[in-house]
């Protein structure tokens, strides 16, 4: 695809036009520039990454078509420029005309990225737009783009005149006193360019830094003295521009050098650091904000400096702080992904220079201390920064994210322990955020296999805490599928990840199970998400829902009854405390044992000799409840703790239907299916049903109505002992098997299925609909329930 993209380009745009063709080259600069302008928002990497790959694929070619073609396209393009420029003074066109210059012009500075040679002649011409009078957004696009085109060209033009080199860095000295954060950032990397590299001209910079370090100095004094004095407000401007311009200063120059401090003894880099962190606890946030920017320029020339106590403490409190403001965090977040920038393009760089001499040097002379410097610094905020993905606002978890990913590709930390928060990052609302968290997952996957795996569960969880802190409205439970069309589930990527395993996948699946076992105690929110998750999984094979059923069955004999063991308990011992009760109150009790006990008794009869459970009328059941709510002891907390933990197995029981009735399996296929056969028996595609949503009604209601912290009422009473007595009738029922006699197994299925429908809300009419038909896939002998005797 990229061999196809890069032809076509080639010969649309980098095949050499005929010098005669005056057309045909206007109408190319114009297609080019066009989409240059049309892709102002969403940046160029593209086109950096095409001009590379076309010209890299000819070096070694004695015929260079390429380069031949960007060397016309250049010169032409700056043709243009001075076109527009004569035109802007019509006034019409100005707006048309304003635009088409800085695309030109933009276009240009993407060629001087790839190949700066290309601009070197026509840096002369460039100059003059440094001088551009700004009104408009426009303008200040010419003047950033020239200044950025002049800082990589001016170093390879061979003897420059020094009238041209004085009058660049007069204009970027004048721009930079002149005019706001954006234009200072790009002139001080061109000055830092031009002196660094080519005039050495140290005092003129170094009076430009004393000015503003001066004004800093004189500032921070006056505030000692009075906190509350008027000047610091009067000087507002003044400060924030001092605080920004010395921190830019410090990122280009390194004013600890003889060269422009002399031989003075004082540490340059640690009283701008002091004066910096002071007005980092002003009061005035927006003060706070550049100082904080100003710092994270310094700590470009002087990473060092991030290991210092207090800059560590002012970091990690304004991350870790949940109170502190989102503009300091993003600020914060900001400075960690610059210094993270500037070190890749620092050792890309050496990475190039190194190629050039790699034949002469010797390999162990190389020890690149830089990269385990950032290591060093990563490893002292990574803990803070991946806590930042829990926040409510995008932008802070945008920021954080790009510091990890910029992390993980360096190599700078072991990636295991992020794969949990990338994986809470994998359900972001926002799509571009999940597939960049997605993206780094899959590239951790293709070079550590079975990281993912280890740390699945994990990063379910703590999805659900992404979620959760997301989630702006918290009455409403935290769901976990995406409403749209197809109800995707949040974490449908990471399933899709560890699916082709099918060992990992087994482990993935039963874990999550586990989790709704009642001695697990999870919330019943975080069921609620993991259930909704296994529900919208994109299974493939009807091994993977059978598989998902078969345990579900397993945890619901287990957890069943002990929830029904506890409940019965706590009925009794309340009983047996009891003081001797009144004449009449101890004729009720009695008779209340009496059914409790005949109930026991009952279930423990083989099943053929049960009472039939079909018989049974309303009165009775209005029966059986009011003996139990007779039962039910003083304090309530014991039929709170059912009903909270029963939700873990009515969301198992929904489940299991919600899967049943999504691959249309029938009661006897889920009961024959077994684990440990063969994967091929059950390698059938899976036909799912359309329009089959999950939606969990009694466990919405439970987090809704906030019963666990509400006052129980009468009702709420009578409508956890029905619970009960269905959840007692369920388990009674719960195998449909081991009955001979025709007949028998539709008693024990009606009951079992009255209870499940009972049990869950009645809102289940699909529910039976699975019992009769199989899947239209399988290729099976239709049989009833007795076909699949299976033990449990």
């Amino acid at each position: 695809l990229q061999k196809l993209v890069n032809e076509t380009f080639q010969k649309l745009w980098f095949t050499p036009t005929p010098h005669n063709d005056k057309e045909a080259m206007t109408r190319k600069i114009l297609n080019i520039t066009d989409v240059v302008a049309a892709c102002r928002d969403t940046g160029y990497d593209w086109f950096e990454q095409l001009l590379q790959n076309l010209l890299k694929s000819e070096e070694d070619a004695s015929y260079k078509p390429v380069k031949k073609a960007c060397t016309q396209l250049v010169d032409n393009l700056v043709e243009h420029i001075l076109k527009y420029e004569e035109s802007l003074s019509d006034s019409d066109n100005k707006g048309v005309n304003s635009g088409r210059l800085v695309a030109c012009i933009t276009t240009l500075f993407l060629f001087s990225k790839i190949r700066p040679q290309l601009m070197v002649k026509h840096a002369m011409t460039m100059q003059p737009y440094l001088t551009t009078k700004c009104s408009t957004q426009n303008d200040f696009m010419v003047i950033c783009n020239v200044a950025k085109i002049l800082e990589l060209v001016v170093p390879l033009m061979e003897h420059p005149s020094e009238t041209f080199l004085a009058t660049i860095e007069e204009d970027l000295m004048k721009l930079i006193i002149k005019y706001g954060m954006t234009v200072v950032q790009h002139c001080v990397s061109c000055l830092g360019a031009v002196v660094n590299k080519v005039t050495q001209n140290y005092k003129f910079v170094w009076a430009c830094f004393n000015r503003y370090y001066g004004a800093l100095s004189k500032l921070k004094s006056q505030h000692q003295e009075d906190p509350n004095s008027t000047i610091l407000t009067a000087n507002k401007p003044a400060l924030l521009r001092s605080l920004f311009t010395v921190g830019a200063l410090c990122r280009h120059f390194d004013f600890d050098q003889e060269d422009f401090k002399g031989n003075s003894k004082v540490n340059i880099k640690d009283k701008v650091l002091e004066l910096l962190m002071y007005f980092t606890k002003h009061s005035d946030e927006e003060v706070q904000t550049k100082a904080i920017i100003g710092l994270g320029f310094a700590f470009i020339q002087h990473p060092s400096l991030m290991f210092e106590q207090e800059v560590k403490t002012l970091y990690n409190s304004i991350l870790s702080d949940k109170n502190c403001s989102v503009n300091l965090k993003i600020q914060v977040l900001k400075n960690l992904q610059t210094y993270l920038q500037e070190e890749d393009t620092r050792m890309q760089q050496a990475d190039r220079d190194w190629k050039k001499v790699a034949k002469q040097e010797d390999l162990k002379e190389m020890g690149d201390i830089s990269s385990g410097m950032s290591s060093s610094i990563m490893q002292l905020y990574l803990k803070q920064v991946l806590e930042a993905f829990f926040h409510t606002q995008s932008s802070v978890r945008h920021f954080a994210l790009n510091v990890i990913a910029l992390t993980l590709n360096q190599g700078l930390i072991h990636p295991v322990q992020c794969v949990p928060y990338l994986i809470a990052m994998g359900t972001d609302p926002e799509p571009s955020m999940r597939n960049k968290a997605d993206q780094q997952l899959v590239e951790i996957d293709k070079k550590y296999a079975g990281f993912i795996h280890m740390k699945a569960v994990a990063g379910m969880k703590m999805s659900y805490q992404v979620q959760q802190a997301i989630n702006t409205c918290p009455k409403d439970p935290v769901r976990g599928f995406r409403h749209d069309e197809s109800s995707s589930a949040l974490c449908s990527h990471l399933y899709s990840m560890i699916r082709g395993n099918r060992q990992h996948r087994r482990a993935f699946l039963i874990s999550l199970l586990n989790l709704f076992d009642d001695t697990a105690k999870t919330e019943v929110n975080m069921l609620l998400y993991i259930a909704d998750n296994l529900a919208c999984f994109p299974y493939q094979t009807q091994e993977e829902p059978l598989f998902i059923m078969h345990h579900i069955d397993i945890t619901l004999s287990v957890s069943g009854s002990n929830l029904l063991q506890s409940f019965k308990e706590s009925m009794v011992k309340e009983k047996k405390k009891e003081r001797k009760p009144s004449s009449d109150e101890e004729t009720e009790s009695d008779s209340n044992s009496g059914s409790e006990s005949e109930s026991e008794e009952e279930a423990s009869k083989p099943r053929r000799l049960r009472k039939r459970v079909d018989s049974d009328s309303d009165s009775d059941e209005e029966n059986d409840i009011n003996a139990v709510m007779k039962c039910l002891p003083e304090n309530s907390a014991p039929l709170i703790e059912f009903a909270n933990v029963s939700q873990g197995i009515l969301l198992l029981l929904m489940l299991k239907q919600h899967l049943k009735n999504l691959c249309g399996f029938s009661d006897s296929k889920i009961q024959k299916y077994s684990p440990s056969e063969s994967a091929k028996v059950y390698d059938k595609a899976i036909n799912r049903k359309t329009g089959v949503h999950f939606h969990p009604k009694q466990t919405l209601d439970f987090l809704r109505s906030d019963m666990a912290n509400s006052k129980i009422t009468e009702e709420v009473k009578r409508s956890i002992v029905k619970q009960y007595l269905d959840f007692k009738l369920l388990m009674e029922h719960l195998d449909p098997d081991e009955e001979e006699e025709d007949g028998e197994v539709s008693a024990s299925t009606n009951a079992r299925n009255k209870a499940i429908t009972s049990l869950l809300g009645g809102g289940s009419p699909k529910n039976n609909a699975a019992e009769t038909e199989d899947d239209e896939s399988d290729g099976e002998d239709r049989g009833g329930g007795t076909s699949g005797v299976r033990r449990r």
